[in-house]
């Protein structure tokens, strides 16, 4: 035992307090963590606790002399630090202690301090002249683990995809020709038919297996393929066939499903038009049924009605097109038909003119192509009749009345494909974030000059801070899609609740994956812009999933018309109930905001909660769906026209739309947490959500500010905790993308 100037219970606070004023920016808030630790640490004597006190004023800094004591103090310890350990410093603390004294046991007060600080070891690991022992990752969880909880429902089918993902045909190249590329995917989806993955999601009289479920999942493993294969796959047998499943009749099955399913019959959806690209209502092409023939004459009236963007022009004999159906001179409405495109020798069938959109951002091998009718007539019964046909009168039936209805419940049986395109787009994001990470967990660059080796990419805080909130979005993410799609598959009628939820969530995780992936390629500098590296592919093929199956901008504002139509709905019926309980809501949401014990609040039990990050969410989704309502009331009080109203609340519906489905996608991620039975992994899990909680609530700090929702000391509490967090999972990052259970042999980037 060595002797200091130090007692045995300061001892172990020297390595904190010199941390703390080497860089000499101890703030108010952090003076009050640290007084509250050493006030409450019974093994200080009360001369200890004086002393400490008195190096916590501000204005009154320790004098140098005193902190080259401490560091003194520490080097002669010849402590080793641990980066690794639970509480690094505080464990360093005390290894530095025990030099000089007998016995020193862990000090929940000093962990305290480290949590609440968010000390984190490369902060300060170059102020000590001592070993610091670098650990690249941690091997405490194992990512087939992870990836069992992710996809515990359909992990067999799963699994045997990734298996047989693993041949020649499915290696991935350069391919900088368009039509090299396409004969390529064509290839691949044709191997994939014929063993039956593309018809996956049919019943079993058709080849499938009748679970969607899976489909979507072995979909997004097709994005790490290629991007090109993933969307003319989804295309042939989500968009097409789905198509012919879910809006046609039994014939329709019979004589169509199977070869949809094996793809030796090749089709498209031909729904969107140059002059409507969105407004699906408002599309020109027309289909005109004549009783004495039996038949429908699909025809394209102008010059920019013509289908455009349509995925597998090129190689399709036959196409599901969209069209206003004219029965008896009177409009029923958007309707789908089956259109024949080519002969058995794929020449263009009379009336029908294809060209080739050309090359594109991304996705070059796709054949996405325009389509111009002229006069083409094909059979009735070739009218994908499940909501509405003619019967042999010449009469328009359908078992939907409503216009409208029958139109959104046609519209809504599609609502899988978007969930698809979200998991095309989060696959995207998973694949960049692993390569980044990895290369983060081999590259180094820069050191203090004293060290001969240089520091990981990833030990830098501002590189954690790019990377690990991007990936516990992602698990969120993932999640929230699984339950997405569980919901659409097991919903039945009327479909606008789930495709309410899905429009604001393939908006929010398309437009996330986009971000992700520019942040992975930033992240890996001049490697990730080289083609080889694989993310300008992801970069370029995802880009698009923003705009199709769905424009973002117009899906935020249908899922905010679906929030207000519910709140009205509620309103309207609930009379005067339901006054009192908004009352009540606004009132205990404004006391919420004054309430300063509340909006500064920022002790780490409270801040990690997921209670916290679901009422935060919640309440910036109540307070706008109140003030978009009540503005869109009092235009139309006035006498604003309802379509000017809400172009007048236009961005202030955008933002309802991405506040509803934050809070969904918070609840249904937790709700998926609490079902892990693994108590470790679930910890886990409930960090990766805390983690992505704050960061949404950061995210919209402003308003949270405004709205006196948060003070000014837990929004930097907040922003503290992003770091922390981010510091706290850096030993993980490695297994955590490997969770994402992407195969090894498509993982294909050189840097990795």
């Amino acid at each position: 035992m060595v002797s200091t100037t130090y007692s045995n219970g300061v001892l172990p606070y020297i390595p904190f307090f010199y941390v703390i004023w080497a860089d000499d920016l101890l703030s108010a808030s952090e003076v009050q963590v640290i007084k509250k630790a050493v006030e409450s640490d019974h093994s200080l004597t009360p001369q200890d606790k004086t002393r400490l006190r008195s190096w916590l004023v501000r204005e009154k800094p320790p004098k140098d002399s005193e902190v080259k004591n401490w560091q003194q103090v520490i080097t002669d310890s010849n402590a080793t630090l641990i980066e690794s350990e639970n509480y690094p410093l505080e464990a360093f603390s005390r290894k530095v202690a025990q030099f000089y004294c007998d016995t020193c046991a862990p000090n929940v007060h000093l962990q305290e301090i480290e949590q609440n600080l968010g000390i984190q070891p490369n902060h300060y690991n170059h102020l000590f002249n001592v070993e610091v022992v670098h650990q690249t990752y941690s091997e405490r969880y194992r990512p087939k683990e992870i990836d069992r909880i992710l996809n515990r429902n359909f992990i067999a089918d799963v699994e045997s995809f990734r298996g047989f993902l693993n041949q020649g045909i499915f290696n991935w190249e350069i391919i900088r020709d368009k039509e090299k590329a396409r004969d390529k995917v064509l290839e691949q989806v044709k191997v994939l038919a014929m063993d039956g993955w593309g018809a996956l999601a049919y019943p079993k009289t058709y080849g499938g297996k009748g679970n969607i479920e899976s489909y979507a999942s072995i979909f997004e493993h097709l994005m790490y393929v290629d991007g090109s294969l993933g969307v003319k796959f989804g295309v042939q047998f989500g968009l097409f066939g789905g198509s012919i499943h879910n809006l046609g009749s039994k014939r329709h099955h019979d004589q169509y499903l199977e070869a949809a399913g094996k793809a030796t019959l090749l089709g498209c959806f031909a729904m969107t038009e140059t002059g409507h690209g969105s407004n699906v209502r408002g599309i020109k092409t027309t289909a005109t049924y004549i009783h004495g023939e039996r038949a429908l004459v699909v025809h394209t009236p102008g010059k920019n009605d013509n289908k455009e963007y349509i995925g597998n022009a090129l190689h399709s004999t036959m196409a599901t097109v969209f069209a206003q159906l004219l029965v008896d001179g009177k409009n029923r409405g958007v309707h789908a038909i089956l259109v024949p495109l080519r002969d058995e020798n794929h020449k263009t069938l009379p009336g029908i003119t294809i060209e080739d959109n050309g090359y594109k951002l991304g996705l070059n091998g796709v054949d996405n192509g325009k389509i111009w009718f002229d006069q083409v007539k094909v059979s009735v019964e070739n009218l994908l009749d499940n909501y509405g046909g003619i019967d042999k009168n010449g009469n328009y039936r359908s078992n939907i009345k409503n216009p409208n209805k029958r139109f959104f419940t046609m519209l809504g049986t599609l609502v899988g494909g978007r969930i698809c395109v979200a998991k095309g787009a989060l696959a995207g994001a998973k694949m960049s974030l692993a390569i980044a990470v990895n290369y983060a967990m081999k590259r180094r660059q820069f050191n203090d000059n004293i060290k001969m080796q240089e520091d990981l990419l990833m030990d830098y805080p501002s590189h954690q801070l790019r990377l690990i909130p991007k990936v516990a979005s992602t698990y969120v993410y993932h999640a929230v899609l699984q339950k997405a799609m569980h919901e659409y598959a097991v919903s039945e009628g009327d479909k606008r609740k789930i495709e309410t939820q899905v429009a604001g969530l393939k908006a929010i995780i398309t437009w996330f994956s986009t971000a992700t992936i520019q942040e992975c390629r930033e992240a890996c500098g001049g490697k990730g812009y080289l083609l080889e590296n694989r993310i300008a592919d992801l970069k370029n093929d995802t880009d698009i999933f923003t705009t199709f199956e769905g424009d973002n901008t117009v899906l935020l504002q249908l899922a905010a018309k679906g929030v207000l139509s519910g709140f009205r709905a509620e309103f309207n019926s609930g009379g005067f109930i339901s006054v009192l309980k908004l009352l009540g809501s606004r009132i205990s949401d404004k006391i919420a905001t004054i309430n300063p014990a509340y909006s500064n609040k920022v002790d780490r039990e409270h801040l990690y909660n997921p209670k916290f990050h679901l009422h935060a969410l919640d309440f910036r989704l109540r307070r706008l769906t109140y003030t978009v309502a009540m503005r869109i009331r009092n235009y139309i009080k006035k006498g604003v026209p309802s379509y000017q109203a809400f172009l007048k609340t236009q961005t202030h519906l955008l933002e309802l739309g991405k506040a509803y489905s934050d809070a969904l996608a918070m609840k249904w991620y937790y709700e998926f947490v609490k079902e892990v039975d693994d108590k470790e992994y679930q910890e886990l899990l409930y960090q990766l959500g805390a983690l992505h909680g704050l960061s949404i609530i950061r995210k919209n700090a402003s308003w949270y500010l405004e709205q006196g929702y948060l003070g000014s000391t837990k929004s930097k509490a907040i922003r503290q905790r992003v770091e922390r967090l981010s510091t706290e999972l850096r030993p993980h990052a490695k297994a955590l993308v490997a969770g994402f259970a992407i195969p090894e042999h498509l993982m294909t980037a050189p840097i990795i």
